[in-house]
Order: C-alpha cells, then structure tokens, then sequence
C-alpha cells in the first residue's frame, strides 16, 4: 500500500485550492446574478461545446433532471436515496454548496477527494483555455465548468444512475444539454422573475424546456396555469406526462395527536402507475416533502419500466433516508434552532407551515435574503408566524441585501417587534444568549444564509465542547 507523503499532501492542497480560485474568477451568476442582464446571457452552445471537446461524458451516463421553483433539490436526493437502497450506484449533482464545492457531485453521498478534483480540473481547464482564446469573454462560466466536472466524474465513476438538479430555470441551464431517462418539474412559484419571467406561465415555460422529445415527465404543478404551459410542451414534444393529483396521487395521513417539540416527517399513502404503495414516511420534515416524495416514487417506477429494479420496499427506505442540508434542519435541541435555505414566498410558506404545530413559548426568525428576491413579501409572511423579527445579512456571498433595505422594509410591513444585526454572528450569539430552552429560533430567508449560519453554529458547539 502506498501512502502518499506530507509533501504530496502538501501539493494536492495547494492545487486543490489553486484550481477552486481559478473556478470561482470565472463568471459566476450564483455570487453576481445581475452581471446577467436576459437569459441572453446564459449560452446553451457554449456548454455543448465544452462537454463536445470533452468527449460528451453526459452521453455515457443514464440520468433523471430534476427542475422547479422548489423542491427540487429535496426531490433530487430522495430520487438518488431510493436508487441507492436497490444497491445501484448513483450519482448526485445540486447546487450551490454548502460546505465544500465538490459537494456538488457525490456518488453514494461521498464526494470527490481533493486529489479527484485536481484531477477533473487538469481535464477541463485547458478546454476552458482554448475557448477563452477563441471566444475572448465569452468562455464558459463558474457552473458551465462546475457541471461538466460533474458529468466527468459520475462517467469516470461508472455510475448506475445520475440524478441532476437544475440550477436556474431549465430552457438554457448548463444542465440542460442531457437527454435524460425521465424528466421532473416539481413546483412552479415566484423566484428569479428578473430572468425568467414576471408570471407563472413564463416561469413555468422555462422550467418545461428540460422536456425532451418522447421523455416521460414527471410534474408535481397543479395551477391551472402553469400546468397547461407544461401540458402544452409535452405534447408538443410527444412526450407522456404524469402529473400530481391525475396520473397519481397521495392521500396525506392525519399526524399524531401529541405535542410536537420538533418538527417531525409526515406519513402519506401513494397510488398511481398501477401500483399502491401505503404509510410511506418521509424523513424530512413537512407536508410539502410528500408531494416531491411522490415525484420521486413516480420517477421510480417509470425506471422500472426502463430496466432498473425498484421495490417498494427500497421506495420506502430511500424516502425516509433521504436528508438534505437546510431542509427544516434542526442544529439545536433546547432551545429549538432550525435552519431553513427557504427564499421565496412559496418556501417560506411551506416552512411556516412545518413549523407551526411545533410548541415554543417564543418565535424568533432571523432573516436575510439575497439582492434578486421580493424581501417584503417575505418579511409580511414571517411577521404573520413569528413573535419577533431579527434583521441580518451574510458576508459569504455579494449578493446579500443591505441591512438599511431590509430596515426601511421592516419598518413598512413588520407588525412585530424587530432589531437589526450588521452580522449573522451576532444576531446568533444574542439568541443563544438571550434564548429561553423552549423557545424557537429559525434562521432563513436564503441559501447563502443558512449554509453560514449552521457552519458558525456547527464551530460555536465545536469551541463548547472543547
């Protein structure tokens, strides 16, 4: 066996770090979402063109693509946890990350080493080179590289099975250049209107254009609206669509009748596809996580119809097993601290609702939101369910809304008492301070928020237990 020395290791870090700066320089929509001014912006050819000179890995790799205003990620993870219960091998590509950036694309949960990640940016950044020089400022960008490292790995990987999460809408998405086994829209609502449209109906075409000719669809949208819209493209496409509350359906099972001191998975009942399956349970908290876990189940059984082997049995498993980072996460016991990556009206609705059976003497949220949301409506919708509102921004991306704005907001629409924080650290060593062991504290308002707050929560009870 060969272990590698403390100069190697020394040398693989320093790559790895060098090769994320270089990643992170390039044009990255995620940290500078008004550097795009139209979905003009966003080059589809550019991204064929990279995966072409890399040898189309997409094409050797089987794949379900998962879109939608929300719930996509959790949708995603479920898909995969179920696949991986068969004993497949099973690839998973989200964005943005939490922690790490090869977070990104796990196999089986594990994510590439450092020394994987070198190596996937030795293959792409001469590619990335050559079309800087033929294209000068119109090269790939931050995800079109981060994807195509996705597709190499999963293909290096001989996954089984690729599970990929759009980034943002779907028509021109870097991810949108697969011809996928199944295709999943999960939700249509209000999010990056400036890009994708004003109304449901546009957004929801954007979301349609992962639709491939003759791909089943998987759809949890049910307005009127954006539904046809949906509708409307698969026919076109000659495409068959299974849609939630048609083709199949859940039946939600009454909850416990016991106090709740955290949020809690729901059970539900599942039909469609000529199969039954009952009290399934989900093992993120919510009764929205039923709706994607039957978009999962769906896409399940139109795989079987397509060579994989899905039981119920492993259906059931990969629901309760599936977990994602800033889903209703609880990172504190007493008081009850849940941190929450919901950014829109729709998720911040879906969390206050998760969270309302849940016992607690106060209610305090601490917000902050990207410059790209509709932060008064989302203030007017936490005021509604919380006893009190903490104002905040988060330092580990530019697109964080200004403190002053979020205060002028607050002073418009918040009916409940509130206080500013010129940093989250703070507004977290106050509540930690000031929090009685019944009270609930909820940190959201956006994905860039919560993935700072658990990583300063996580080193707080680190330094405690020390």
């Amino acid at each position: 066996m060969n272990i590698p020395s403390d100069s190697s290791f020394l040398e693989i870090s320093r790559r790895y770090q060098q090769s994320l700066e270089r990643l992170i320089g390039r044009m990255n929509y995620e940290r500078t979402p008004e550097a795009a001014e139209s979905l003009r912006d966003f080059k589809l050819n550019r991204m064929a063109e990279l995966l072409a000179r890399l040898g189309n890995p997409q094409q050797q790799v089987p794949a379900v693509h998962v879109a939608g205003s929300k719930g996509k990620g959790s949708t995603a993870t479920m898909i995969a946890t179920i696949f991986q219960a068969t004993g497949c091998r099973v690839g998973l590509f989200t964005s943005p990350h939490i922690d790490r950036f090869e977070d990104r694309f796990m196999v089986n949960t594990l994510a590439p080493s450092p020394a994987e990640v070198v190596a996937l940016f030795d293959q792409i950044w001469p590619v990335c080179e050559e079309m800087d020089g033929e294209n000068p400022g119109s090269g790939p960008s931050f995800f079109d590289l981060a994807t195509a490292m996705g597709w190499l790995h999963f293909a290096r990987s001989q996954v089984d099975l690729a599970v990929i999460e759009v980034g943002l809408g779907g028509r021109l998405d870097s991810t949108n250049v697969c011809r996928p086994l199944v295709s999943v829209i999960t939700s249509i609502s209000r999010d990056h209107v400036r890009l994708l449209g004003e109304t449901l109906e546009l957004i929801a075409r954007e979301k349609a254009g992962i639709i491939k000719p003759e791909v089943p669809v998987v759809t949890g949208v049910t307005q009127p609206g954006p539904l046809a819209e949906i509708v409307q493209i698969s026919r076109e496409c000659h495409s068959p669509l299974f849609r939630l509350g048609q083709e199949f359906s859940i039946r939600q099972q009454p909850a416990a009748a016991t106090a709740l001191s955290t949020p809690a998975g729901c059970r539900f009942d599942y039909a469609g596809l000529g199969t039954e399956l009952c009290d399934l349970e989900t093992g993120m908290p919510g009764e929205h996580q039923t709706r994607n876990a039957a978009l999962a189940v769906t896409c399940a059984l139109l795989l079987n119809q397509k060579g994989y082997t899905v039981t119920p049995q492993a259906m059931a498993i990969g629901i309760r097993q599936a977990m994602c980072s800033l889903r209703v996460e609880k990172v504190s016991e007493s008081p009850l601290i849940i941190v929450d990556a919901a950014h829109n009206v729709a998720s911040i609705q879906a969390l206050c609702e998760t969270l309302q059976p849940v016992q607690a003497r106060r209610r305090t949220v601490i917000f902050a939101t990207s410059r790209d949301k509709e932060p008064a409506d989302l203030l007017a919708l936490l005021t509604e369910h919380f006893d009190e509102i903490w104002l905040t921004r988060f330092s580990n991306n530019p697109r964080s809304t200004p403190l002053e704005e979020l205060e002028a907001l607050a002073s418009q629409v918040v009916t409940k008492p509130w206080k500013a924080f010129p940093e989250l650290h703070s507004a977290l060593d106050a509540a930690r301070q000031t929090a009685g062991p019944e009270d609930l504290i909820c940190v959201t308002g956006s994905f860039f928020l919560g993935a700072e707050a658990k990583n300063l929560l996580q080193a707080a009870r680190e330094e405690s237990i020390a």
